[in-house]
């Protein structure tokens, strides 16, 4: 089968209008030119599209069929221009990444810095979310790629492995916690703590398990990332969670331990998440694929 891009924007706005003649206003047709173009489409594919009627027009279920493909077919020739013409006129092609905040602070960095380095075309924005807000964004076609807590994702959206992503209680090297090789989270919900700003998708994660377990977590200080949030771990001003990554990196400058927590939630795993990988814009799909990669 060949299809004709005309063609297809002709049946779209026609399907959506539910009018041939409204259809041929929106793609700037002629009513004979429209109706002939839906003709050799129905006449190619050998199947009814439309129904016509005294008030319009009303779609097979191979026109509903054709409908959803015909979008996603012109979206992917969209990008295909819009990535061309970009290039070609020297324009940066921007990639919107959504991450939870253990992908951005500790995960994401090295990756994206070496795909950057070598694609000077594209710029990336990163922004935090929590993992269930960055399911629905992905869903929504509100951002590119996410990088969400695998658990999270709606059966509809595709996803590729990233990294395993443990959570573990971070305690100064002189508190009694620190020969302890698991806790259970409700045992320590009574202690003073130290955490990122309210804003963090981690701290919003926290107060929802707290919650669950009808406490509410007592905050002495909260800073912008987990190195200072170490730091005051390692002072003895209060405990903290952290991905464990962070508190690996921070025990080799800082006198600090980490010990895992037992509850379910703590230990996670991270995946790319996109709509529909396939209708990506090309440098999207060069980032999954290095993602993917773990470069």
């Amino acid at each position: 089968m060949r299809f004709d891009l005309v063609d297809l924007q002709v049946f779209v706005a026609v399907a959506e209008a539910r009018s041939i003649t409204r259809g041929a206003a929106r793609a700037n047709l002629a009513l004979a030119s429209a109706s002939e173009r839906i003709k050799t489409l129905e006449s190619a594919l050998d199947v009814t599209l439309l129904r016509r009627g005294r008030h319009g027009v009303t779609l097979t279920d191979a026109g509903e069929s054709l409908l959803d493909h015909a979008r996603v077919v012109l979206a992917a020739a969209d990008n295909l221009r819009g990535d061309l013409a970009g290039y070609a006129r020297g324009i940066k092609t921007s990639i919107h990444v959504l991450a939870n905040t253990s992908s951005l602070s500790e995960h994401l960095p090295p990756a994206l810095a070496s795909f950057l380095r070598d694609h000077p075309q594209v710029n990336i924005d990163a922004e935090e979310l929590e993992s269930i807000g960055i399911a629905e964004a992905i869903a929504a076609g509100r951002a590119d790629i996410g990088i969400a807590v695998e658990q999270t994702l709606p059966s509809g959206i595709e996803r590729f492995p990233f990294r395993d992503d443990r959570l573990v209680l971070a305690v100064s090297a002189q508190d009694d916690l620190a020969h302890r090789r698991v806790v259970d989270f409700g045992a320590v919900t009574t202690r003073d703590f130290v955490g990122l700003a309210t804003a963090s998708a981690l701290q919003s994660h926290l107060a929802t398990q707290a919650a669950r377990l009808g406490a509410r977590l007592r905050f002495r200080a909260r800073l912008r990332d987990f190195d200072a949030v170490c730091r005051l771990v390692a002072a003895g001003v209060g405990i903290a969670v952290i991905p464990e990554a962070a508190a690996k990196r921070c025990a080799r400058v800082m006198a600090i331990k980490s010990v895992r927590i037992r509850d379910a939630w703590a230990t996670r795993r991270l995946a790319i998440c996109v709509r529909n990988l396939k209708a990506l814009p090309r440098p999207a799909q060069q980032l999954v694929a290095h993602l993917r990669g773990g470069d």
